[in-house]
């Protein structure tokens, strides 16, 4: 069966290579051979095994009937967005690692998909190479999925594992992400909390079964977080992460992406560096975690073709499974951030304690630094929160994974 790829950057490379790397495995395994006919690049790339289907115009693709899998690893939602939507529309099953796409158009994605016969499947959009929403749509499937949590940004993760283990600043631990290659020249989509957003509004949109938009997750980022709060966080033998946390009661659903305070008794504490993990419990099965390389080269590419396998299975008729939207376009009955309930570790100026024991009332105190007061705070809406916190100079504020 022909393929073809749209987009030749990292991640486009590397389903390139993994395709004819792999070839005879996929082969084995979904028991059709997958043809690489066509990539898509404005760019040239002399000398490279690509020159052979390179292609610059879309329509090489969209106007040959034996492609029937298209990798969509474009990014964007300018010119990815016309061609997947062109793809669809040709009967042409699509495979992405676009989350910005998905989070933002899915929903209208998989319906033309479904309208047209084929797949819109987007496995490497989340968590990169980790199976993770495959296993949510199907070997879950007889689950009620309560809440997850999940450390879904490698950026994010690398600078606080080395703040916490080098005692690096913000700025020269995201330094050391750039220089590694983990973090972009511009890294505010990853500091700011905007990737794991997405991620989150797709995952949290999978689980209800409607569209939860991205401006329904309530987003905060790392560059607050300072060498202070890790101190902090060893006294109470926690660390800090950046979690996306999903939680679902009643037929209403939270979403949020903010540092949290992870205690050393919780498995999202020991993941470390680059890597991603996700922590899951359901009502039947409990907790369950998947863990991996969220993102990279051929980690993510591994997923992408993992989908093109099974839509390839569908498109050869070796599989009866078709397009079962994985959310409507109904938007979600999603509950104001201001009602989502946490503790905090809060730091005011020691000369405040008094001011902040009356605000907050029933408080943990934490040992003091630096001629701050800290503590840990009720749980408490975070409406109640901004109340309380009103007449008080707040040095710094994470909320906690647990409360006692």
């Amino acid at each position: 069966m022909k393929v073809a790829i749209l987009g030749y950057g990292t991640v486009g490379s590397g389903v390139f290579e993994v395709l004819n790397k792999n070839k005879d495995i996929i082969m084995k395994k979904a028991g059709i051979e997958l043809e690489t006919a066509y990539v898509l690049d404005l760019r040239d790339f002399p000398g490279d095994p690509v020159e052979k289907v390179l292609t610059h115009d879309v329509n090489d693709i969209l106007n040959d009937p034996d492609v029937k899998v298209v990798a969509e690893v474009m990014g964007g939602v300018g010119a990815a967005l016309k061609f997947t939507r062109a793809a669809l529309e040709a009967g042409k099953s699509v495979c992405t690692s676009n989350k910005e796409l998905v989070a933002t158009h899915g929903s209208e994605l998989m319906k033309i998909a479904q309208e047209h016969g084929c797949r819109y499947l987007f496995e490497a959009s989340v968590g990169g190479g980790i199976p993770l929403i495959r296993p949510i749509m199907t070997a879950l499937d007889g689950d009620d999925i309560i809440h997850m949590k999940s450390i879904l940004n490698g950026t994010t993760n690398y600078i606080l594992t080395r703040m916490s283990e080098a005692g690096a600043g913000f700025e020269e631990a995201l330094g050391e992400a750039q220089k590694k290659g983990y973090a972009e020249a511009d890294p505010t989509a990853d500091v700011e909390g905007h990737d794991a957003m997405r991620k989150t509004a797709i995952l949290a949109s999978i689980l209800e079964g409607k569209y939860v938009s991205c401006d329904d997750v309530h987003t905060e980022g790392i560059s607050a977080i300072t060498v202070t709060d890790f101190k902090y966080a060893r006294r109470l033998h926690a660390g800090v992460k950046l979690l996306s946390v999903i939680s679902r009661e009643n037929g209403k659903i939270t979403a949020m992406v903010a540092p949290f305070l992870v205690r050393e008794d919780n498995e999202l504490y020991g993941v470390k560096g680059v890597k991603n993990a996700s922590l899951i419990c359901g009502n039947a099965v409990g907790d369950i975690m998947f863990y991996g390389s969220g993102a990279g080269k051929l980690p993510t590419a591994s997923a992408v073709v993992a989908d093109m396998s099974e839509a390839a299975r569908c498109m050869a008729g070796r599989s009866d499974v078709r397009q079962v939207p994985a959310w409507t376009e109904e938007h979600a009955n999603v509950v104001s951030y201001e009602e989502s309930k946490n503790a905090s570790l809060i730091r005011v100026a020691a000369a405040d304690e008094k001011e902040a024991r009356k605000a907050f009332g029933d408080i943990r105190e934490v040992a003091p630094s630096d001629g701050e007061f800290a503590f840990i705070t009720p749980v408490m809406s975070e409406k109640d929160f901004k109340k309380a916190a009103a007449g008080l100079k707040i040095i710094g504020r994470i909320r906690t994974d647990f409360h006692d």
